[in-house]
């Protein structure tokens, strides 16, 4: 069944060794990115926990950062208008210029978080969509006394010998409007060697959210079926 996700958070973690923060790095590439006709992020700030880069945003909720900390580098684009490709493209892009500049050889793991909202096609709530649809209650729910507001299902998929990857799934009915299903995937990934170019880094961000809008939506569809009346 065909939906049309509407994305509303793009998050990565580069963990590396621990090292003390140094901003002057991150400041050099900030004036590097100031080269370019449409700068990456226009905002320097030097932080208790590190350099941060960052942009204006227009709304409450909204962040568009990243963070070079002791332990990783953090890149944040929530309630923004980036596209999974321009995310990745950033985050891979920044790694080149930081890395040769800071004194690290490994990511020792990567971390990506994509959260997307989706209406379903059968069902006005989503609360009904998943207690009906997906669980098949009826009225077991009694026993609490009163109707829960949030109904929710979470499945971690670990790593396998073929399958080196690792996904923690979220799949929720969304408080701040009844309509929509709120779904998370938090992927881990292997460590990656920076001896060679970044296309892992980028890859691993297509890899969560791919699962997630294809495979998780395809499982969401399955539960999304007209009501008998």
């Amino acid at each position: 069944m065909h939906y049309a996700p509407r994305t509303i958070a793009f998050i990565t973690e580069l963990f590396h060794p621990p090292l003390q923060p140094d901003p002057a790095p991150i400041q050099r590439v900030h004036n590097q990115l100031f080269q370019t006709p449409e700068p990456a992020y226009k905002s320097f700030a030097v932080t208790p926990t590190g350099a941060v880069l960052s942009n204006p945003v227009a709304r409450p909720g909204e962040v568009s950062m990243a963070a070079f900390m002791a332990d990783r580098f953090q890149f944040r684009e929530e309630l923004g208008s980036l596209t999974v490709d321009e995310f990745a493209r950033r985050v891979r892009g920044l790694c080149e210029q930081v890395v040769p500049l800071v004194p690290i050889q490994v990511f020792t793991a990567q971390q990506v978080t994509v959260r997307t909202l989706i209406n379903p096609r059968n069902f006005r709530d989503s609360r009904a969509y998943l207690k009906e649809g997906m669980f098949g209650f009826g009225n077991e729910t009694d026993d609490f006394g009163r109707e829960p507001q949030l109904y929710g299902i979470r499945m971690v998929f670990p790593p396998s010998e073929d399958r080196p990857n690792a996904y923690s799934l979220r799949i929720e009915s969304f408080n701040n409007d009844p309509r929509s299903v709120f779904l998370e995937n938090q992927a881990s990934f292997a460590p990656i060697l920076l001896t060679g170019d970044f296309e892992a880094v980028e890859r691993n961000v297509h890899d969560a959210y791919s699962f997630l809008v294809e495979r998780a939506l395809s499982f969401v569809g399955r539960f999304d079926q007209r009501q008998e009346a």
